[in-house]
C-alpha cells in the first residue's frame, strides 16, 4: 500500500523589481527585439539555444518558461534535460544543433573576452550567413532577458506555455 506524502517546500522568494512595469517602453522594446532576433530560426532550435543560455546564467524564470515552450514545440525531454551536459551527450542532437549550442557557450560566457574561432567557423558551416546573423542575435536577446530575470530576482514556476507575460 502506498500513501502520498506532501512534501513542504521552500516558499517562494520574493521578486526583487518589476522591471517591465517601472520601464515598459524597455520592455516592449525587448519584445520587438526578440521577435525580430528569432525570425528564420527553427522553433525547437530557438528554444534549446534559450534554455542553454539560460542554465548557464542562472535564471531559472528563463528556464521555466523555456523548457515549457520547447515542451509544447514538441521537444523531448530527454533532448531538455541532456542540455546540461551536451557536450558529453552530443549524440541527442543534430550537428547543426551542436554548433548552435557551441556558440551560445561561447557568447553567453565570455570568459576569455571573445568567441573562438573554431566555434564560430562551426556555426557557419551549419547557417547561411543570414540565419547565422539571426542566431546571434536570439542569442545576445536571451542573455538580455536573462540578465532582467537574474538582477530582479523574477519567480519561475507559474509561466504557462504559449503565453509569453
Amino acid at each position: 500500500m502506498t500513501t502520498e506524502e506532501t512534501v513542504p517546500h521552500a516558499p517562494e522568494h520574493t521578486p526583487r523589481l518589476a522591471w517591465a512595469q517601472h520601464a515598459p517602453e524597455v520592455y516592449k522594446a525587448m519584445l520587438r527585439l526578440d521577435t525580430a532576433a528569432r525570425r528564420g530560426l527553427e522553433p525547437r532550435l530557438l528554444e534549446l539555444v534559450k534554455i542553454r543560455a539560460s542554465q548557464l546564467n542562472h535564471c531559472a524564470f528563463c528556464l521555466d518558461m523555456h523548457s515549457k515552450d520547447a515542451l509544447a514545440a514538441g521537444e523531448s525531454v530527454e533532448r531538455i534535460i541532456q542540455l546540461g551536459a551536451w557536450e558529453e551527450s552530443q549524440h541527442f542532437y543534430t550537428e547543426k544543433e551542436v554548433a548552435a549550442l557551441a556558440l551560445t557557450d561561447a557568447v553567453t560566457v565570455l570568459t576569455d573576452g571573445f568567441v573562438p574561432d573554431e566555434v564560430y567557423e562551426q556555426a557557419a558551416k551549419h547557417f547561411e550567413e543570414a540565419e547565422l546573423t539571426q542566431l546571434i542575435a536570439a542569442i545576445t536577446v536571451i542573455n538580455a532577458w536573462n540578465r532582467f530575470g537574474v538582477t530582479c530576482r523574477m519567480v519561475p514556476g507559474h509561466y504557462e506555455a504559449g503565453k509569453h507575460q
